[in-house]
């Protein structure tokens, strides 16, 4: 437990209030954002292990930033404007601007990499990392600055971290923040950090190992309203300036745990508990658990925690090689050549149980729950194994996963959400694994137990593929995909109408290769809790088109995008 000092202990404060923030800033860069955004959703579907009636070029784009659909008389660089579509509009160009949009970063940008190639043109007050989109924002502190960027820009080619990128003027004239502690005179020396894609456990021992060897950390909250987020008090505001620039943008671990990293309203953080989700190294003697002798910390560098085999996660890696293709980059900072981790500790670790892979979840709804549809929702978030209703405890089932990390992922993303009216309780369980006993027929007519360890829609069956899933809290927005081309909007609306599940109320449909033989795009309901029903019913429904000899399995997901 954790607050900021002068605070009411009764309010969240302003950790809600830095949440809030994050959005607001989010929604400044959104206009800019949207058709990279959709562009990685639809090279994210078409990545996705193929079924029968699947296409691999699904909905996915030429793989650069020319499909986006922008106007090319809005970049520089020639390059990077060719063969864009106009869709009938009259060029137009932005004003200046001193907050530059920078595209076509490469995977292993950081902050640092950017102030490196372009503080040439003038000084930098600050910037925005959009990893996922591989974008930027940069605001210079006078325009001229950001001019002569993007002028050079469309005169020569430009490099940052080794790769050419593509520059326009801003719709924004300042980039927002939550406060002015970008000012080194601010004496703000607390950094929010968002974790994007959080595959594995976000814990203080790995934001320690993360932030401690730039600068000297004081303290660490964490905490999960928006997914997972995380304050750290660092000792002065130049070590905090440090670790941002050499942090935002990079990967905890390779492909998932990406850090977004923004500056902190408090100027300290008030700890009274050292434990996995706080810790203030300042006061040892806070300690609560038993935190073992000559334990190593959790190392940032190096491949997955864990490496990844047939039936879910292999033995520890004692010993790892940072690998040269990281996003993390220290610049001047030393880094050993060999970093070692035991594996990370779940939360269950510190839940009173031991770990295990069963999820338990109550509060289901009677007649509309079955197993296959809590198949349906808890896949996005790990494989499922088994699935049984609890005979003596009504409206409860144990969910069997590939590991404790997904039951994990569930608990974060699935407790307390709303489902056919019902708040679901999702907890881990004290069984390890899932016994087919005492199996009866549920209300709806279906067995109360089911496996799914050979199942092709688990979405996390190989390393390659778990990789790809992009890890997100349910919300209005679904993404869907491996549809075939001639399912209109008219026939998902009476796909939900016939399974009496709310209707979306905004559709869009990505533009498809002439070749691919599936669509994508996406819907928005009302609500989250509308988005999380139709996903569960509808969730892997088969697709049959006349003439057609498979079905197409039509699958969802919760998307990036907070609205259409």
């Amino acid at each position: 437990m954790a607050t900021v000092e002068g605070a009411d202990p009764r309010e969240e404060g302003e950790y809600g209030r830095a949440a809030k923030r994050q959005k607001t800033e989010e929604r400044e860069a959104e206009a800019e954002e949207r058709d990279e955004r959709e562009e990685r959703e639809q090279r994210e579907e078409g990545e996705e292990e193929l079924e029968e009636g699947e296409d691999s070029d699904s909905g996915s784009l030429a793989g650069n930033v020319e499909s986006a659909g922008e106007n090319p008389a809005r970049w520089s660089g020639s390059q990077h404007g060719a063969g864009r579509k106009d869709n009938g509009e009259e060029s137009h160009r932005i004003s200046p601007s001193p907050v530059v949009h920078v595209r076509g970063l490469c995977e292993a940008v950081v902050e640092a990499d950017l102030i490196d190639a372009l503080e040439k043109f003038g000084s930098i007050c600050y910037v925005m990392m959009m990893p996922f989109k591989r974008q930027a924002l940069v605001e210079f502190s006078a325009v001229e600055s950001a001019d002569r960027c993007v002028s050079c820009g469309a005169k020569e080619p430009v490099y940052i971290a080794g790769q050419q990128a593509y520059f326009n003027y801003s719709t924004s004239k300042r980039i927002t923040r939550p406060t002015n502690a970008d000012n080194p005179n601010s004496g703000n020396k607390v950094l929010l950090l968002s974790i994007q894609n959080p595959l594995y456990p976000i814990t203080t021992d790995v934001l320690y190992t993360v932030c401690n060897p730039i600068g000297s950390v004081l303290r660490i909250v964490i905490f999960k309203r928006n997914g997972i987020q995380a304050m750290v008090e660092f000792e002065s505001v130049q070590c905090a300036q440090k670790a941002k620039a050499a942090l935002n943008g990079a990967d905890i671990y390779a492909g998932c745990c990406t850090l977004k990293i923004e500056y902190a309203r408090p100027t300290r953080l008030n700890v009274i508990k050292n434990d996995n989700e706080s810790w203030d190294y300042t006061k040892p003697y806070l300690v609560r658990r038993d935190r073992g002798k000559g334990r190593q910390r959790q190392a940032i560098l190096g491949e997955h925690p864990s490496s990844y085999s047939d039936n879910g996660y292999g033995p520890p890696c004692p010993l790892l090689p940072l690998p040269g293709s990281s996003r993390y980059k220290l610049g001047s900072v030393d880094v050993p050549d060999m970093v070692s981790y035991p594996l990370p500790q779940s939360s269950s670790s510190y839940s009173g149980h031991a770990p295990s892979s069963v999820a338990m979840v109550s509060g289901l709804h009677s007649s509309k729950m079955n197993c296959t549809r809590i198949f349906n929702l808890f896949c996005l978030y790990g494989n499922i194994e088994k699935v049984k209703f609890m005979k003596s405890v009504p409206g409860t089932a144990l969910v069997e996963m590939g590991d404790e990390y997904a039951v994990d992922r569930a608990i974060t993303h699935l407790n307390s959400i709303k489902v056919f009216g019902k708040r679901l309780n999702v907890c881990v369980s004290k069984q390890h694994a899932v016994i087919p006993s005492q199996v009866f027929e549920l209300e709806d007519g279906s067995s109360s137990y089911k496996d799914f360890a050979m199942t092709r829609n688990n979405r996390f069956s190989s390393a390659g593929q778990a990789s790809k899933n992009i890890i997100q809290p349910p919300s209005a927005v679904l993404h869907y995909y491996n549809v075939p081309p001639c399912i209109s909007q008219d026939h998902l609306l009476r796909l939900c109408t016939e399974h009496d599940v709310p209707g979306f109320v905004k559709f869009k449909m990505f533009d498809a290769k002439p070749s691919s033989k599936t669509i994508s795009g996406l819907l928005e309901f009302d609500s989250k809790t509308e988005a999380v029903e139709v996903l569960t019913v509808l969730n892997h429904y088969q697709i049959r088109i006349p003439n057609g000899s498979n079905p197409y399995t039509l699958k969802l997901c919760f998307s990036t995008s907070s609205h259409l």
